[in-house]
């Protein structure tokens, strides 16, 4: 664990010192799972991270450090943000899933575009459905059956989920195959998140049931 260059202490967040109040700003930038004082893994404690981002901010809160000028206060702000930043990132199991795809020296969303294959089926069928209802009226069968679908999303959602964590627990050695493999089922989370938002859009275009 690092410790504050002004008064020896342990830090628990590279962005400030608990013990003496000192503000940070490391370079380079540290990861968003340093800024929360977390070892990167993809199975993470919600209660945790939010512990740890309430500790955090309570050290950098700009409140605090207006008194010291105005640039400590935008340091102090420029820290909050970050560590906004990196709790949603890491709670977010998709972001975090990419960003330790990225961090291990696997390839980008633009580098590996495929999907899994037996997903691709499935993308055909739903984007029939999508289309469907997007041409029909409100009201419509196809409209009334956008329940049905969102459900069978959310289920394939869950499936790929659990895809992504196989590979990355525990974490795959840099450059790994598995590290693909997980971008492939990335590109699979990122076209179903789109396909909801689509439904969901297409839902609020419909009217309530009397």
């Amino acid at each position: 664990m690092a410790v504050c260059s002004k008064c020896a202490a342990q830090l628990e967040t590279p962005l400030a010192c608990g013990a003496c109040g000192s503000l940070f700003a490391p370079d380079p930038e540290p990861t968003p799972f340093e800024c929360l004082g977390l070892t990167p893994d993809f199975d993470v404690d919600a209660a945790e991270v939010r512990r740890r981002l309430l500790r955090a901010s309570r050290l950098v809160h700009p409140d605090f450090h207006g008194a010291s000028g105005e640039q400590s206060r935008a340091a102090a702000e420029r820290a909050t943000a970050a560590l906004n930043r990196a709790h949603a990132l890491v709670l977010d199991p998709a972001a975090r899933a990419d960003w330790l795809v990225r961090s291990l020296g696997g390839p980008s969303e633009s580098q590996v575009r495929s999907m899994p294959q037996d997903f691709l089926m499935e993308v055909m069928e739903w984007n029939e459905a999508l289309d469907a209802a997007r041409g029909s009226a409100p009201g419509s069968a196809a409209r009334v059956g956008l329940e049905a679908l969102e459900a069978s999303l959310a289920e394939r959602r869950a499936s790929v989920l659990r895809e992504v964590r196989r590979l990355l627990v525990p974490l795959p050695a840099r450059e790994a195959p598995a590290l693909a493999l997980a971008r492939a089922q990335l590109n699979a989370l990122r076209y179903l998140a789109n396909a909801l938002d689509q439904l969901e859009a297409l839902r609020l275009d419909s009217p309530s049931p009397r």
